[in-house]
């Protein structure tokens, strides 16, 4: 009778099985799918039901290093990472041997055909559309398995040495080239507003006088050195009249 009891007892704690939140069961009655089961308390029949436990989080993948050839036909290394879950767990269970193999194959063969289209320049520049474009194709190739893939995004990209060094050189050569234009443009504005300085100044002798005396003042301050300049006529000329009416007047 004991026996009997215990064999019940055994019988009940095995079909009774509890589900978190975060998983289902997947259940076969005798080879055929029966459904899924849970959260919570789900009652089975031993012997009877084969039961698979699925998890409804999202999986972080990073996909192996992959070598790409670009469109202009550079040897690169690129690596990504992939975020998916579980959205149907029938499905990923029936319809494919081991999703997470299957979306991490998919991933990469994807990740190398994609960016095979696109030249260096372009990867480099614009990694959100690409990132786009991997995450929309590969969703659509897992999407049959149930499987719904977030997010991809494109990592590390790896040059080769000479790469690198050709890269460095044309940002080197483009900064150079900036800083010309910068040096070119603040010329032309300097010569511009001279310019119009000396249209101005050109129409008042009396500006261009006293623009000479700030000069003179300017080099007088330098007391470590000897400065021989010209004095103009112009300027004389105030005290030449006077110094002519004064020998008029005592004649």
């Amino acid at each position: 009778m004991i026996i009997v009891v215990v064999v019940i007892v055994l019988l009940i704690l095995n079909a009774l099985k509890i589900v978190p939140e975060f998983q289902r069961l997947v259940v076969f009655r005798l080879g055929r799918l029966v459904g899924q089961r849970g959260p919570g308390l789900v009652l089975i029949i031993p012997g009877v039901d084969q039961i698979f436990r699925v998890d409804l989080r999202t999986i972080t993948h990073d996909v192996p290093a992959q070598e790409v050839i670009t469109r202009d036909n550079v040897t690169i290394k690129v690596n990504a990472v992939v975020f998916f879950r579980v959205m149907d767990p029938a499905k990923a269970t029936v319809d494919v041997l081991d999703f997470f193999n299957a979306t991490s194959q998919i991933a990469q063969t994807t990740l190398r055909s994609v960016l095979g289209e696109h030249e260096l320049d372009d990867l480099l520049a614009n990694r959100e559309r690409i990132n786009q474009s991997l995450q929309e194709i590969i969703d659509r190739q897992t999407d049959p398995w149930g499987i719904k893939v977030s997010i991809v995004e494109v990592k590390d990209v790896e040059l080769p040495e000479t790469m690198k060094r050709a890269m460095a050189r044309q940002a080197e050569a483009e900064r150079e080239r900036r800083a010309k234009i910068i040096a070119a443009d603040a010329e032309f504005q300097a010569a511009d507003k001279l310019t119009a300085a000396a249209n101005i100044m050109g129409g008042h002798p009396v500006a261009i006088q006293l623009r000479y005396l700030q000069t003179l003042m300017e080099i007088a301050a330098e007391k470590n050195s000897t400065t021989i300049f010209p004095i103009p006529i112009d300027l004389l000329e105030p005290f030449i009249q006077k110094s002519r009416i004064d020998a008029k007047m005592k004649e």
